[in-house]
């Protein structure tokens, strides 16, 4: 089906692929393999290297301009598109590869976003699915572009995406099943205000039908009037809820409870909340509650997500790279008690880091180490009651020599950056990789 709408979309037109890394690679190989378009184009501010003989190359500084030359843009989720190149402002159409695949299968899709949670929700849920042996496929902003999951897909398959902001941001459809799971300051380097983060993200639900559904975990949304769909409400500790997780340790879904596995991996209450959403999905695909809680139990957590490295030099070291937001540094600090040191800092994306100052100045963490330009930031905004158990270290090295001489033996020291990485890193997976060999250095 994906290959046949993209043959329809891009009949006798000129294509331009937006942005040439992994997602726009496998956009290319399935427009090459579909055909019947007049012509191709790649623009990238970067060199391109292994694209196909035959296709028009855009590169630098300017690249956006090209989006002038074409019919149809197919951007990448990362690309940021400047002033004069948002798609008000241009006569081509500006889609993506989330949005074709949404209306290829959006009746097989059960879409989720949140700004934290999403990728853990994702994964457990495909792995409950697979354990229980119902056909099913997991991709999108996980890692796994869908144009790759083209040949698992047959129309029993249950596909399970997750979706992210820069996916959804021009994204004109939704998927038949939705899960919202939160909202919290994030990406405003990208977005300017929050209100227009919030706008992007409220697309996984904006353009629902009824008979579809959403399950949203964020008071107050969708508000009135937003969703055509059957909505669902998480509120955590509430028997009424129509989905919620009761004293922490049972998932609730429209009455019917399971008691969670006492021996699961995946630690911290959030992560529990996340298993409560899984539950509601499963229970909704017919997957009985001891496959479910196989599932659970067998799951392995995804790496840097409250992750244990090891003891070393005495120490017991914890990686949460993906933690770029107060919210999830909080949770993380919660989850792990015996915290003794915590990594904070990055990149500053201009989010207000009060919650996270309000937290620390009650909590009971006595070293705080600070990194990077946010930690500056919070190191500047700290009440003088905190400033005694701050520290501050530029780069994520120091951190950590600093970490192995004051952390208590025994006890943690935790990486949890509420903080972005991309000022030094690629991306948190390798802050995530660079956290652990200093740790076992």
């Amino acid at each position: 089906m994906l290959l046949k709408l993209m043959k329809e979309i891009a009949a006798d037109r000129r294509i331009l692929l937006l942005g040439y890394g992994r997602e726009g690679r496998a956009v290319c190989r399935r427009l090459m393999q579909a055909g019947g378009y007049a012509s191709l184009g790649i623009a990238d501010a970067k060199e391109i290297t292994g694209a196909p003989a035959g296709v028009s190359l855009h590169i630098g500084a300017d690249y956006q301009d090209a989006m002038r030359e074409y019919d149809i843009v197919f951007k990448s989720p990362g690309i940021v598109l400047t002033e004069g190149h948002k798609p008000e402002q241009l006569s081509c159409r500006v889609t993506s590869l989330t949005e074709l695949f949404l209306t290829a299968y959006r009746s097989q899709i059960i879409g989720i976003t949140g700004t934290k949670g999403k990728s853990t929700t994702s994964a457990l849920l495909y792995h409950v699915l697979q354990t229980a042996g119902v056909p099913s496929v997991l991709g999108g902003n996980i890692g796994i572009p869908t144009a790759d999951l083209y040949e698992q897909i047959t129309p029993d398959t249950v596909i399970v995406t997750e979706i992210g902001v820069h996916q959804l941001e021009y994204c004109h459809v939704s998927p038949k099943t939705a899960v919202f799971l939160n909202l919290y300051e994030e990406h405003l380097d990208h977005y300017g205000t929050f209100e227009y983060y919030a706008f992007c993200k409220e697309n996984i639900y904006r353009n629902q039908q009824p008979g579809d559904f959403l399950i949203s975990g964020q008071p107050g949304l969708p508000a009135a009037g937003d969703c055509k769909a059957e909505v669902l409400h998480f509120t955590k500790d509430d028997p009424a809820a129509d989905v919620s997780l009761l004293n922490g340790n049972t998932a609730l879904y429209r009455g019917e409870t399971l008691r969670l596995p006492d021996d699961m991996a995946l630690t911290g209450v959030h992560n529990r909340c996340n298993c409560a959403f899984v539950y509601a999905l499963a229970k909704r695909l017919g997957v009985n509650d001891a496959d479910i809680v196989r599932g659970i139990r067998s799951f392995h957590p995804l790496p840097h997500r409250l992750s244990p490295v090891g003891t070393y030099h005495g120490i017991r070291w914890f990686d949460d790279s993906i933690s770029t937001a107060c919210e999830t540094c909080i949770q993380a600090l919660d989850s792990l008690p015996d915290t003794d040191t915590v990594l904070i800092g990055g990149m500053d994306r201009g989010i207000s880091y009060q919650p996270l100052i309000r937290y620390l100045v009650q909590s009971a963490v006595p070293h705080i180490i600070l990194m990077s330009d946010s930690g500056r930031r919070i190191q500047e905004e700290a009440p003088q009651a905190l400033k005694p158990r701050l520290s501050y270290a530029e780069t994520l090295p120091e951190a950590v020599a600093l970490a192995k001489r004051i952390t208590a033996p025994g006890k943690i020291c935790l990486l949890s950056p509420a903080a972005a990485s991309y000022n030094v890193y690629q991306n948190f997976e390798k802050r995530g990789e660079h956290f652990q060999a200093l740790a076992k250095e």
